[in-house]
């Protein structure tokens, strides 16, 4: 009774739900987002500066959020860099002292809190020609009005970014009296006009009063309260806010360290200054709202403009544009065509026929153009989540429970839709729907079992080539990114036809050679063997793999960040894998023409006692190994192992997976759905799942993380599953069976490929 109501059960969802409803309910989801992101930017502005001064949380305990976008971490030498040849000046009392040592500290780590607390403090890193000074002015009075003036009359050098800052020491000084806060208003009223001129040149930062943490203060300072701060940072906003001026040249309010303190002035060692890791924070948040623009870094999106649109971005838009009309005008003709004909033909038989019981008949060429016109949408669904500033951005932040959680929900479902199969899957069938580094490895050994069958032609290679490289190709162009940067397709293309070269090149040995002789199966392991040394002889020669692939056009494929080392470390990382996979692929044809293995239903792979002892030690090997990684610290010496020893654990979890009988006939639905999208699955995900090329993560609905990733991730699969009908769907045209047609078509791509190279050139060229 319970199997029967839980089959129905999975009927019912699948009934009321079924995967055309989901993409309509994800479309619409879509363009309601887009609609409130659009609103929300157009009624609070989009500049994301203004969010990283005066917005955010803590994820954890020291990771700050800002509102909607993401924070780069500089390291010293990206702060030399963008700081080259600059002079800043801190400009205010104790607490902006301690902004400048840490400001200082992302430049030279080296540096110690020392010199007089009272007076001013220099600092310069002559490497770099950078000079920060520190400037004793705890009080917003006429001395301090006089030094902004002499930058303003050029005078002295002007800096090219000034932080200010004071009112605790006015509030002490005075006792807390209210006539100090009107004289604090008339001071800054006074040096207003001078930092607004000075913003026309430099940036300039106003830091308003951190809370205190009141318990804490000595008796000298009782009279430094939350509400007195208040009422001195109410002030400075007013006025520094109130000009005419100031919309042209703008003094930044500095607000978010109000909020940092709010959060950490309890860890404070006196209840006034913040703990080191606020302030480490502050001066970070400092760092990018100048840095940003400058270095842009691709994990850092606060304070960078959305890039302009590329040469071969223009014309990508252009072509679905074309191909959006296109089809909507083809659409349209063949339509009122298929009625015109349907009417005479109702008119001539004199009876009167229900309408749409036939379709009209699809042509080519509403086919392709159908197809290209549903990509251009989903193309400009990943532009705007990853290189229009539409969609906000956060840094990404671990925790078990946000890991852990959705994983068993996951498993729950796959449980959940756990099946027995009708005919029993055999071997290679199990091995060809692993996933993830399983899918990876032994996915080559499927390639070769079906070569040495003798199915697999130049047709087929030809449609998994288009099957493996369409996408990233369509994401190259649009999205702006060298194919390399989608590293694990570049890796498997080469992969492949590194085993179809091993496999066609002479002798060629297919089952029916080596069913009549059993030379031709030492035939088939000389040539693994040859392949074996050839990959252990370009592991260990650098040299030689980056030449191979230093040559144009090969350099424009291999190459990220101006050298093919990411591809030499890509490659070098699962060296063996094919070696691994067409061995094992070798070893099941050998054992499955003996006889050896038993594949019925229900029935052990191999007899009793030896499907005991391997399972044990498969179990054995599959824990020891995944103890192994997760205990690793040294993560260069693991990788070293990793393309040696990997093998150990896929081959355990393939004859777990296999030797009973009972396991071997029942399959997860839910992850076999699945598995058929997990190339576009993994690369969707670098743009509208995560975010900004995967350093971050994708926020459709801010404050709601579980429910953003709920969302974003259901969107994220349906996308993932309509591009893949769309490959198979265009791979159907792109590549005919007939091979006259086929090489006229690959000529084409060739020439496509041409001028896509020609203008990436021009397009590098107008860069520099």
């Amino acid at each position: 009774m319970a199997a029967l109501a839980y089959t129905l059960g999975k009927r019912e969802i699948n009934y009321y739900f079924s995967v055309r409803s989901a993409k309509a309910l994800a479309l619409g989801a879509v363009l309601l987002l887009t609609a409130c992101h659009a609103a929300s930017r157009r009624y609070r502005g989009d500049d994301s500066c203004e969010y990283l001064l005066s917005s955010g949380r803590f994820l954890g305990e020291k990771v700050w959020q800002p509102h909607s976008c993401m924070m780069h971490k500089y390291k010293n030498s990206e702060a030399k860099n963008c700081l080259i040849d600059k002079h800043i000046v801190f400009l205010g009392d104790s607490r902006i002292r301690q902004l400048f040592y840490s400001f200082i500290k992302i430049i030279n780590p080296q540096v110690k809190e020392e010199g007089n607390k009272h007076g001013n403090i220099p600092f310069e890193d002559k490497s770099a020609s950078i000079k920060v000074d520190f400037l004793w002015y705890p009080e917003v009075n006429g001395s301090m009005r006089q030094r902004i003036k002499s930058w303003t009359e050029g005078s002295v050098a002007k800096p090219h970014i000034i932080v200010a800052g004071a009112a605790t020491w006015s509030i002490k000084i005075h006792n807390g009296s209210n006539e100090a806060l009107t004289q604090y208003k008339i001071n800054i009223t006074s040096i207003a006009p001078l930092l607004e001129k000075l913003a026309k040149s430099s940036d300039v930062y106003w830091v308003l009063q951190d809370p205190v943490y009141e318990d804490m203060l000595s008796e000298s300072r009782k009279m430094i309260t939350n509400e007195k701060i208040d009422a001195y940072n109410e002030a400075a906003v007013r006025i520094l806010n109130s000009s005419s001026r100031n919309s042209k040249a703008k003094v930044k309010v500095f607000s978010v360290s109000k909020l940092i303190a709010q959060e950490t002035i309890m860890k404070s060692s006196d209840g006034l200054h913040l703990p080191e890791s606020s302030r480490d924070t502050n001066a970070m948040i400092l760092m990018n709202v100048y840095c940003n623009k400058i270095m842009k870094p691709i994990d850092g999106s606060c304070c960078q403009p959305q890039p302009p649109l590329t040469l071969i971005q223009k014309l990508a838009f252009c072509f679905f544009t074309l191909s959006i009309i296109g089809y909507l005008i083809i659409s349209l003709i063949h339509r009122n065509n298929y009625r015109k004909n349907k009417s005479c033909t109702d008119l001539e038989i004199g009876e009167e026929k229900k309408p749409a019981i036939n379709t009209p008949n699809v042509s080519t060429l509403e086919m392709l153009l159908h197809s290209f016109c549903k990509l251009g949408l989903i193309m400009t669904y990943f532009y705007l989540c990853d290189r229009a500033n539409l969609f906000m951005k956060e840094n990404k932040f671990y925790t078990h429970s946000s890991f852990f959680i959705p994983i068993v929900y996951i498993l729950v479902l796959g449980v959940f839709y756990t099946e027995n199969t009708k005919e029993f899957l055999p071997v290679y069938m199990h091995i060809r729907v692993l996933v993830a580094a399983y899918l990876f490895q032994t996915g080559y050994g499927h390639f070769s079992y079906f070569w040495i069958k003798g199915d697999f032609g130049v047709y087929r290679v030809c449609q998994v080539l288009f099957r493996l490289n369409f996408l990233v190709v369509v994401l190259c162009i649009v999205m702006d990114r060298p194919y390399q940067f989608y590293y694990f397709v570049p890796l498997v293309t080469v992969w492949f036809m590194i085993i179809y070269a091993t496999l066609a090149i002479w002798p060629q040995i297919v089952q029916k050679k080596a069913n009549g002789h059993c030379l031709w199966h030492f035939g088939l392991l000389l040539k693994l063997i040859c392949l074996l040394a050839c990959i252990y002889f370009l592991s260990y020669s650098q040299g030689a793999f980056e030449k191979m692939f230093s040559f144009w056009p090969l350099s424009k494929c291999f190459e990220l960040n101006g050298n093919v080392y990411e591809w030499w470390f890509r490659w070098k990382l699962d060296r063996y894998v094919v070696f691994h996979g067409m061995l094992f692929a070798f070893i099941y044809l050998a054992l499955q023409k003996r006889q050896m293995i038993s594949e019925g239903k229900g029935d052990a792979l191999f007899s009793n006692r030896v499907s005991n002892v391997l399972l044990f030690i498969s179990i054995v090997s599959f824990m020891t190994y995944s103890i192994w990684a997760s205990s690793c610290k040294n993560k260069t010496e693991c990788n070293e192992l990793h393309p040696s020893v990997s093998v150990v654990q896929i081959l355990a979890f393939v004859l777990i997976r296999n030797i009973p009988g009972y396991v071997r006939s029942v399959y997860s639905s839910f992850f076999a759905w699945f598995g058929k999208i997990s190339l576009e699955l993994f690369i969707c995900q670098y743009h509208i799942w995560l975010a900004a090329d995967t350093k971050g993560i994708l926020v459709l609905i801010p404050g709601y993380p579980m429910f953003n990733v709920i969302v974003s991730t259901f969107i994220f699969v349906c996308v993932a599953h309509e591009i893949s009908q769309i490959t198979n769907d265009l791979a159907q045209i792109v590549v005919p069976k007939d091979n006259s047609t086929l090489l006229k078509r690959l000529l084409c791509i060739a020439g496509f490929f041409s001028g896509l190279l020609l203008f990436s050139a021009m397009q590098d060229q107008s860069r520099h």
